[in-house]
């Protein structure tokens, strides 16, 4: 390296370069979060400066960010926390006395009694319980052990953690990793980040986004010619394809993982947003056991839940949990000793995953304004999710398929020739450069399907259902005024 004198003092280039840092971490993207995004953020700064644009605001549909979107957070949360975090405040009568009640036994168990202070790696003990019997009243009384439940800083810390355990090896023996394609891309991110190997089965678009036994062999042989395929991630209701899986497909994905020996990781975030006619959430902790002690003493498995979707989406609080199944009691004691590293998730966030686990029952005085709240939130997702396909299937040259659940919507688009060669000479992938030019021209902004892959020669965007049901109507008109103009000037 070249070394200059400059008044005196030894000049030497940066200790850390793009081209001296961890690769791995260069090859890391987040769609969701990526250029588009950006470019949103400099649209709004230049709108507050006064520059003119066809539009007066930015509409931020690239992310399931409930209350960024308007959502209202729900009463007996906030009282509960607000409780927590200024105890004062459990001597005024303004607060329900069970808002009090879930507020003292939070803090008795705190350190001090207070949610500033640290709590066990695990997460508190009182709250891993409560998360233990919610469990086991959503899978119809199958036990759940409060020792098997890891509190987490959202659910992607703990998605993260357990790639971690099981990422290991060197060339054709690195672990391989099956991500469904679309994928939400903390998963790609991850791997990449831990230089394990991403094998991609596809889901069926043709059959509302299914998942296939069959598609998932294909995947599996191919992969075995260059790593050792490990681990087996579901997203069930889907990110970004909001299918809901039935109960027959849970059952032969927890068969085929047994059969080749495939730790199974069931992403279950959005186990409260099931709207369509017909589905059903069932998790596969349940489905498990209902195979029988051959399946559910064998199958290793680690399932997810976060406080940020949902009802609540309550995404800032980042609280969140695994529970993991018949995992060897050695790595068990690695992955606590892993966790213990990070001292443990956000109190507050810990706080109120207690509250989603454990809400107000009808005995309680906060129950009828809770459950009303509940239903609302979910109600208008349901109606936002019927409309937004709706509407969609009316515009030339767009698909989509029905919402069943989730929050968002990932149609299709066809796009003209020459919209793909203008894209290709601009080097952007084609559904970037629509997706570019909707936020340029509408304030717009959605994320690309190539950012959560797709079948070559097809191409997408990925919607949320979230903004507020007459907002989103402008959404839906704008993007299919768009759409027929984009069609019409490269055709």
């Amino acid at each position: 390296m070249s070394q200059q004198a400059v008044n005196g003092v030894s000049c030497r280039g940066k200790v850390l370069t793009v081209e001296n840092m961890n690769p791995n971490v260069k090859r890391v993207e987040y769609a969701v979060r990526g250029p588009i995004v950006q470019r949103a953020v400099q649209i709004e700064k230049e709108l507050r400066e006064g520059v003119k644009k066809p539009f007066t605001e930015v509409i931020k549909a690239n992310i399931g960010d409930a209350q960024a979107m308007g959502q209202r957070p729900i009463t007996f949360f906030r009282q509960v926390l607000v409780l927590c975090s200024y105890p004062e405040l459990l001597e005024d009568n303004k607060f329900p006395e069970d808002a009090k009640k879930r507020a003292r036994r939070i803090l008795d168990a705190c350190g001090g009694h207070s949610i500033g202070a640290y709590s066990a790696s695990q997460g508190i003990e009182c709250i891993r319980q409560d998360v233990a019997r919610y469990i086991e009243r959503r899978d119809g009384g199958i036990p759940s052990n409060p020792d098997n439940i890891y509190l987490s800083t959202g659910a992607s810390d703990a998605i993260v953690t357990i790639l971690k355990l099981l990422v290991c090896g060197e060339g054709r023996d690195r672990t391989g990793v099956m991500i469904s394609i679309p994928q939400y891309p903390l998963y790609s991110a991850a791997l990449a980040d831990l230089a394990a190997v991403q094998i991609n089965y596809y889901l069926d678009e043709d059959n509302c986004w299914s998942l296939n036994v069959a598609e998932l062999k294909r995947a599996l042989n191919e992969a075995k010619q260059h790593c050792k395929p490990r681990v087996l991630c579901i997203i069930n209701p889907g990110n970004p394809t909001g299918q809901v899986q039935s109960r027959q497909c849970i059952e032969d994905v927890i068969q085929f993982a047994k059969e080749e020996h495939l730790f199974l990781m069931a992403d279950e975030v959005y186990q409260d947003n099931v709207y369509a006619e017909g589905c059903k959430f069932h998790s596969f902790k349940k489905v498990l056991f209902e195979m029988g002690p051959e399946y559910s003493s064998t199958v290793e498995m680690a399932s997810f839940h976060s406080t940020s979707k949902c009802y609540m989406g309550e995404c800032g609080f980042r609280g969140g949990y695994m529970e993991v199944i018949n995992m060897d009691p050695e790595v068990k004691a690695q992955l606590t000793k892993l966790v213990s590293v990070r001292l443990c998730p956000p109190v507050p966030g810990q706080a109120l995953l207690d509250l989603v686990v454990n809400p107000p029952q009808p005995d309680e005085p906060s129950y009828t304004l809770f459950t009303k709240e509940r239903t609302a939130v979910l109600a208008t997702l349901a109606e936002k999710a019927r409309l937004t396909e709706e509407i969609f299937n009316e515009v030339p040259g767009i698909t989509c398929n029905p919402v069943q659940g989730a929050m968002y919507t990932f149609p299709r688009i066809t796009l003209p020739q020459k919209a793909i060669d203008k894209a290709k000479a601009e080097g952007k992938v084609p559904d970037m450069f629509y997706c570019m030019k909707l936020l340029e021209e509408e304030g717009i902004c959605l994320v690309p399907g190539s950012g959560f892959g797709q079948k070559d020669g097809t191409f997408h965007f990925r919607m949320t259902i979230l903004p507020p049901t007459e907002k989103l109507k402008v959404v839906l008109q704008k993007i299919r005024d768009f759409h027929l103009r984009f069609t019409n000037e490269f055709s």
